[in-house]
């Protein structure tokens, strides 16, 4: 099943309908979120940063679990979080502060595990690349840039370097409104929106502007078409501009450069966008608090949803099949189903935690659900025990703790062997291309 999550600005709470049948599912309380601060993590939970006071020095990130319509956490940051991210298996969660730092906590413990200075002005927008091997930023200073997790975990890397960013992209005039990412990892593209009116599509590979497209009014959310064919823009003006992004496209009398159709329906800002592949589907988010869901292929209107107040400025597509169901929430339910929400994000970097960084290159080959889950759970009440022996002066606190070493010292061999296997693969991959390559010569006559 999927459902479309919704939040707003101000304190409406978080909307949820069934995307097929368009029922509402579930609604959550006391959420008052910036645009691009809603995330799902690993599809377990939801978490939303707030910034109720515009002006105010502090801010906070909340926890819902699906099944509880009540914020379960609250987290204080050191500094108001603007927007939010996490990886495709939910074992980080990063925040792009005000002050244009970014923060990088792993989300089973809790621990705020990198922070660096990553723009000049706060962090308008996150996303990670669809391998979770870089993270893109973009931010108030109109700057975007990469950011290659290896090189974040790499303390050696990290003081040799002269910069931490793979790419620093500069020629947005003003702040970042919006970014994408296609497929493809460090061979993806990028693109970016800003209020300059320009969208602008980059290369990773070459680390440079591929497209450069000027529209009528500013744009605020973009959502890329599966196949990279074209990408939705939405518009202040109320429009969604739809822009070819592969294919050559010559001068739209009515639009511009680039710029073949348009839809309009909203009858206020378009603030945020949302695409599923697997229906083919659009969705837009206003600041008139309405939800639209379109045809791709048609260009039709197939459904509606209405916010509770307020506009709208986040929205998620959300594949959950297992903590969505028919019946309605009730607190006592809730209490006896339980729930999975992590602790609370620690405030600061806790630097004299030895094997930190094992645990983060560990997370970055997770690759089962069910599996991280459990090492989510288990790793989660290990702790808590051990806390407890250790406050009751137990001897069994330190095996617990030599049993936990044990555990991950496996799992960095396990992963040392997949990291050889991948490599004895690409080198057998790029033989063979050479031998293919000589014998095509050889059979045409041409000399090596």
């Amino acid at each position: 099943m999927e459902v479309v999550v919704a939040s707003s600005s101000v304190d409406a709470g978080i909307g949820c309908w069934e995307l097929r049948t368009g029922a509402e599912q579930h609604r959550y309380k006391s959420c008052a979120s910036p645009p691009h601060g809603l995330v799902c993590v690993g599809q377990r939970f939801l978490a939303s940063s707030q910034l109720r006071v515009p002006s105010s020095s502090s801010g906070s990130i909340l926890y819902w679990s699906w099944s509880k319509p009540q914020a379960e956490v609250k987290s204080f940051p050191a500094e108001p979080i603007k927007a939010l991210a996490a990886n495709r298996e939910g074992t980080y969660i990063v925040g792009g502060g005000v002050s244009g730092e970014i923060y990088l906590w792993e989300v089973a413990s809790g621990r705020q595990l990198r922070k660096w200075h990553a723009h000049y002005r706060a962090v308008n927008c996150l996303v990670f690349s669809d391998d979770d091997s870089l993270l893109i930023s973009g931010s108030e200073d109109g700057s975007v840039k990469v950011w290659s997790l290896l090189m974040v975990f790499d303390d050696v890397r990290r003081k040799q370097a002269d910069h931490l960013y793979e790419h620093n992209f500069s020629e947005h005039t003003l702040p970042v409104t919006d970014l994408v990412t296609g497929y493809g990892g460090c061979n993806a593209i990028i693109v970016s929106a800003s209020e300059d009116r320009t969208c602008k599509v980059w290369s990773l590979s070459k680390g440079k502007l591929l497209r450069n497209i000027v529209f009528p009014s500013v744009i605020d959310a973009i959502a890329l078409d599966p196949g990279e064919h074209v990408f939705y823009a939405g518009s202040r003006d109320g429009k969604i501009y739809i822009a070819a992004l592969n294919a050559e496209s010559t001068s739209n009398k009515k639009y511009g450069l680039h710029i073949i159709n348009s839809l309009s329906n909203h009858s206020k800002v378009v603030t945020c966008l949302a695409y599923c592949a697997s229906g083919n589907l659009l969705i837009s988010g206003s600041e008139d608090g309405i939800i639209r869901v379109w045809d791709a292929k048609t260009h039709n209107i197939v459904r509606v949803f209405k916010h509770a107040k307020g506009p709208v400025n986040n929205i998620l597509v959300v594949r959950q099949e297992v903590y969505f169901n028919s019946r309605p929430i009730s607190q006592s339910s809730s209490r006896r189903h339980g729930s999975l929400v992590p602790p609370p994000l620690d405030k600061y970097e806790n630097s004299t935690d030895e094997d930190v960084n094992v645990k983060t290159v560990i997370s970055l080959q997770s690759t089962c659900r069910k599996s991280m889950d459990d090492s989510y759970l288990s790793s989660h009440v290990i702790n808590n025990q051990i806390k407890e022996l250790q406050q009751q002066g137990s001897s069994a606190a330190a095996e617990m703790e030599m049993e936990r070493v044990k555990r991950d010292c496996r799992r960095s061999m396990q992963m040392v062997q997949q990291w050889k296997t991948m490599y004895e693969n690409m080198h057998q991959f790029c033989v063979n291309e050479l031998l293919d390559g000589d014998q095509a010569a050889i059979s045409n006559g041409n000399p090596l």
